[in-house]
C-alpha cells in the first residue's frame, strides 16, 4: 500500500503540479482541468492519497527540543535560548504550499460523479490535513491568516494579516469534527480512517484547551473549557467503542517494547494508524545508527528519574537518590525503563557479553532503546513499523482532560491511567492518595497547577514516561507553559569521582575514570578487570577541558554535563517563533507579537 500511495503521489505532481515555496496564488502546473479530473471515486483517492503525511521511524529522535536528551544537534529552541534569535535568523516554518494544494481540492471534489457519501469521506481527509496544517502554524505563530481557499494574483486576502488564534483554532475544530463524522471506518491499510480523525481530533482539543487555561498572555482562558470538553467527549467516544485496547499479554518486561520494535502492527490493539514498513518490497526504514549511540542525541537523568519505583512509589523519594549509579538506578523501576533505555546486563546482538555503556563528550552516557532493533539483518531492521497513533494516547487524553476539567474520579482513572500502569505491572494510581499528597519535585516544576495537583502531575509524569522519544514532550511543556524546564541543562550518569566502575551489573568493573591531567596508558599496560577484559579508560575533567568525561565536580565526580552554555528562555516569547523577516517586508499588514 505505502508503495502505492509514493506512486499516487508522484502522478499527482506530475499532473496537478506544485506550488512554490510559500507562494498560495499560483495555479497548479502543467494543471488537468477540475472538470476533466475530478471526475470518479478514483481521482478523488488519487489526489487525497497525494497529501498523505504520517511521521515515521525518525519521530524517535524528534525528542530533542524536549528536557528529555541532550542533544549536539542544532536545535531550534536550544539556539534561540542561547540568545542572537530574531526574525532575519529564524526564517522557516511560514510555507503555506501545502495549503493550497489542500484547498484546490476541497474547491473540486464535489464535481466528482459519485456519492455524497464518498464525497464527504475524501473532504474529511482533506480537511484533516488541513487541520493538522493549522494547528502546526498555530503552535509556531499564534495568530496566523486563516485561507479557506485558493488564491489568485490580484486577491486582496494575499496581503492580509493575522487572523486572531480564536478564529483559526476554531476553524481547525470544525474541519475535524466534520472529519470525524465523515471518514469511514474502513480505509486502505496505513492511511488515517475514522478513528485516526478521532485521535488527532482529542489531541487538537486538549492541546487548545491546556493552552489557553495556562497562558495567559493570551487572554483566552475562560474558552479552555470548551476544547477540554471536545478533548473528553471524543476521546469518551473512542474508548466507548470498544474497538482498541492497550496491548497486554501479561509480560510486563516485554509488551511495551513490542510496540516499537514489531514487523507487524496490523493485529496490535492498541495501534490505531500504522505507518507500515518492508524492506523487501522496498520502503524500509534503517533508524539504527542515529537512535542508539553517539549521533546526535542521549537521554537526560531528568528522564530517568521520572520514572517510578515497580511498586508504584516515587525514585525521588528515595534517601541520597541523586548519588545513585549506574547500576543502582535501574534497579525495581517501573519496566518502562529498561525497554526504553540500554540497561545494565543488556546484550547488543551479535554480542555475547552485556554492553558497556560508552561515554563521550556532550552524551549523557546513557543510551536509547526505543526505536532501536537488536539486530543485524538488514531486512529486519527496515521493516519494523511505526505506530503513528496508540490507543495509549486516548486514554491519556481522556485522563487529563477530565483533571483539568475538575472531574477526574477513580473509575476514569481506572479505565485511563492505570491500563497503562496494569501493562507495566504498576500498583494503581489512586486519585485521593495523589491529591493528598502531590510529588514535591513536580509541584516546584508545574507551580502554575492550581486544582487538582497530584494527579495532574502523575498524568504528567505518566505521559513523559509512556510516550518518551515519540515526539510528544515538547508540545506537552509549551502547552502546560512550563517552558523554564528547557533551562536545565541535561545531565547524565553519576559518578563518585575517579577510580573503577561496573555499569553492566555484574559486579565486575568495566571502566576506569582517570584525572584529565594523566595520559592513557597503551593497551599493554592498561589494567585488566577480574575477567580478563581490559578496562575502558576515559579522562575526567570539567566542562571545556580536554577531557571526554565532563563531571559537575570535576575529578570529584557528580553527574556528566553535557553542554558549558546558559540557557535563557523569555516568556511568553519563545513559546512562538516570529514570522520570517522577508515575509514582513513583502506584506505590510503582517506584524510580529510578543515580542518578537
Amino acid at each position: 500500500m505505502k508503495k502505492n500511495i509514493y506512486i499516487l503521489f508522484a502522478l499527482l505532481t506530475i499532473g496537478l503540479g506544485a506550488c512554490k515555496k510559500g507562494e498560495l496564488d499560483r495555479f497548479p502546473q502543467n494543471a488537468i482541468s477540475p472538470n476533466l479530473f475530478f471526475n470518479t471515486e478514483e481521482d478523488l483517492a488519487l489526489y487525497v492519497n497525494g497529501l498523505l503525511s504520517m511521521p515515521d521511524r525518525g519521530t524517535y529522535l524528534n525528542d530533542q527540543s524536549s528536557d528529555n536528551v541532550s542533544t549536539t544537534a542544532a536545535v531550534e529552541v536550544k539556539n534561540i535560548m542561547r540568545g542572537n534569535a530574531s526574525a532575519q535568523n529564524i526564517t522557516s516554518g511560514w510555507d503555506w504550499s501545502r495549503l493550497r494544494n489542500i484547498n484546490y481540492f476541497l474547491e473540486n471534489y464535489n464535481k466528482a460523479k459519485v456519492t455524497d457519501e464518498v464525497k464527504r469521506h475524501y473532504a474529511g481527509l482533506a480537511r484533516y490535513y488541513r487541520a493538522s496544517f493549522y494547528l502546526n502554524m498555530v503552535k509556531r505563530f499564534s495568530d496566523v491568516p486563516w485561507y479557506s481557499g485558493t488564491l489568485n494574483p490580484g486577491d486582496t486576502d494575499l496581503t492580509k494579516g493575522r487572523d486572531p488564534r480564536t478564529l483559526v483554532m476554531d476553524s481547525v475544530m470544525a474541519d475535524l469534527d466534520f472529519a470525524y463524522k465523515n471518514v469511514k471506518e474502513k480505509v486502505p491499510a496505513g492511511t488515517p480512517g475514522k478513528w485516526a480523525t478521532a485521535v488527532f481530533y482529542g489531541r487538537a482539543a486538549l492541546y487548545e484547551g491546556t493552552y489557553r487555561k495556562y497562558h495567559n498572555e493570551l487572554n483566552l482562558a475562560a474558552s479552555a473549557n470548551q476544547f477540554l470538553e471536545t478533548a473528553a467527549k471524543v476521546s469518551g467516544e473512542i474508548m466507548a467503542s470498544g474497538k482498541f485496547s492497550i496491548y497486554n499479554t501479561g509480560k510486563s518486561e516485554s509488551d511495551y517494547a513490542a510496540l516499537f520494535a514489531s514487523q507487524d502492527l496490523s493485529q496490535n490493539p492498541e495501534v490505531m494508524l500504522i505507518n507500515v514498513f518492508d524492506q523487501v518490497k522496498n520502503w524500509g526504514q534503517n533508524v539504527n545508527s542515529v537512535v542508539f549511540g553517539e549521533y546526535e542525541q542521549a537521554p537526560a537523568k531528568d528522564l530517568i528519574q521520572t520514572y517510578l519505583m515497580k511498586d508504584g512509589s516515587r525514585y525521588t523519594a528515595i534517601p541520597n537518590y541523586e548519588q545513585f549509579g549506574f547500576v543502582k538506578e535501574f534497579e525495581n523501576r517501573d519496566p518502562r525503563l529498561s525497554q526504553t533505555m540500554a540497561y545494565p546486563g543488556w546484550i547488543r546482538v551479535p554480542d555475547s557479553k552485556p554492553y558497556v555503556q560508552r561515554l563521550n563528550k556532550n552524551f549523557t552516557g546513557y543510551h536509547q532503546l526505543k526505536g532501536y532493533v537488536n539486530s543485524t539483518d538488514n531486512n529486519t531492521i527496515g521493516s519494523v513499523d511505526f505506530p503513528v497513533y496508540r490507543y495509549a494516547e486516548v486514554l491519556l487524553t481522556n485522563a487529563e482532560a477530565l483533571a483539568e476539567l475538575g472531574r477526574l474520579s477513580q473509575s476514569d482513572l481506572d479505565v485511563t491511567v492505570n491500563l497503562l500502569r496494569k501493562r507495566a505491572g504498576l500498583p494503581n494510581l489512586n486519585l485521593a492518595q495523589a491529591n493528598g499528597n502531590p510529588d514535591p519535585q513536580l509541584l516546584q516544576q508545574f507551580d502554575n497547577v492550581m486544582s487538582n495537583q497530584g494527579v495532574i502531575f502523575e498524568i504528567r509524569r505518566e505521559r513523559r514516561v509512556e510516550f518518551a522519544f515519540e515526539n510528544f514532550r515538547f508540545d506537552d511543556l509549551m502547552r502546560w507553559k512550563a517552558g523554564k524546564l528547557l533551562t536545565k541543562s541535561p545531565e547524565g550518569i553519576y559518578f563518585a569521582g575517579l577510580g573503577k566502575y561496573d555499569l553492566t551489573g555484574d559486579g565486575v568493573e568495566d571502566i576506569i575514570l582517570i584525572d584529565g591531567s594523566q595520559t592513557i596508558p597503551d593497551e599493554a599496560h592498561k589494567e585488566k578487570n577480574s575477567l580478563g577484559i581490559t578496562l575502558v579508560y576515559y579522562l575526567t575533567g570539567t566542562v571545556g577541558s580536554e577531557a571526554t568525561v565532563f563531571l559537575k565536580n570535576g575529578s570529584n565526580g557528580g553527574n556528566i554535563l553535557t553542554e558549558a552554555f546558559t540557557r535563557k528562555f523569555e516568556e511568553p516569547k519563545y513559546y512562538y517563533r516570529p514570522i520570517p523577516q522577508q515575509q514582513i517586508l513583502l506584506n505590510k499588514n503582517l506584524k510580529q507579537i510578543f515580542g518578537w
